[in-house]
């Protein structure tokens, strides 16, 4: 019983290892401020103190992501999420606020997307890889929180702020924007707006041709999201959400597929004229509901 209160005894308060880890860290000292977090937290850890342990590695990973050190915030924040899950401890506001305090953190270093004939190809290469890094370190992060919120009492696909924020970072941040991948989480979040404002944005700036595809990938991925049971907020609206949710400030570009003959009433008109004449209209198979 002795050596138990001894080894709880070694551990100081908590307030008094973040303030003597983050002067550590502010002056300059990454890398051993980087393994003392990781100790000390693990010894909260042992001891089963995870409260403690949350409020360590969530100062870490703000204090390193404040001064630039991505990858080590980012490393303090997936541990934060494997102690989340370790301590058992549910999706609620309160420690999904620990997760909004490290994102808010990381980094907002927009990538230039028009280069000169003039500009240094090795600065620009290291901008680029620079960038690519800081996405996939948030990406990573924000990765690991979605599953414990799917396991831990969430929604079954993750938290839609969660969803809506790994989407958010990749959009402003990603030097090569894979709008399919954003989608996939847009779709899943918890604002029907900012989707329709994001899906706009990247037909005014995507290759001519692809606007439309963009406008029908986004409405297949809500209608098979959809059938499987997988959105909530998207719920009262139908399939044309990314598109009669528009401000009138903010017209979609012109195409095929957002003519007047191609609105929701037509299409279930033309539909209608379909069945027919015999033809037969699918939904999505299960196997294509379950890739997306």
């Amino acid at each position: 019983m002795r050596r138990g209160r001894s080894e709880r005894g070694v551990l100081l308060p908590p307030q008094e290892m973040i303030s003597k880890l983050e002067k550590t860290a502010n002056a300059g000292n990454f890398y051993e401020a980087q393994q003392m977090y990781k100790s000390i937290a693990a010894r909260y850890a042992a001891a089963e103190r995870y409260g403690e342990c949350l409020d360590i590695l969530q100062s870490g990973a703000s204090v390193q992501l404040k001064n630039g050190q991505v990858t080590c915030g980012a490393e303090l924040g997936l541990l934060l999420v494997e102690n989340l899950t370790k301590g058992k401890f549910p999706v609620n506001d309160e420690n999904l606020d620990r997760i909004r305090k490290i994102y808010k953190d990381f980094p907002r270093i927009p990538v230039p997307q028009n280069f000169g004939e003039n500009d240094d190809v090795e600065k620009l290469s290291e901008t680029i890889g620079a960038a690519k890094a800081r996405v996939e370190s948030c990406s990573s992060f924000l990765k690991a929180a979605l599953k414990w919120s799917a396991d831990n009492g969430g929604q079954k696909g993750g938290s839609p702020e969660l969803h809506l924020m790994l989407a958010e970072y990749t959009c402003s941040e990603s030097p090569e924007l894979d709008m399919a991948k954003v989608s996939l989480h847009l779709i899943r979040g918890n604002s029907p707006e900012r989707f329709a404002s994001t899906l706009v944005n990247f037909m005014d700036k995507c290759y001519p041709g692809e606007d439309d595809l963009a406008i029908a990938r986004a409405v297949l991925f809500r209608a098979a999201l959809s059938i499987g049971g997988q959105t909530r907020k998207f719920s009262s609206c139908n399939v044309y959400t990314p598109l009669v949710i528009l401000p009138r400030s903010m017209p979609i570009p012109p195409g095929p597929l957002t003519q007047a003959g191609s609105s929701p009433k037509n299409i279930k008109e033309r539909r209608g004229s379909i069945k027919r004449e015999g033809a037969h209209v699918r939904t999505p198979s299960r196997h294509v509901r379950n890739s997306i």
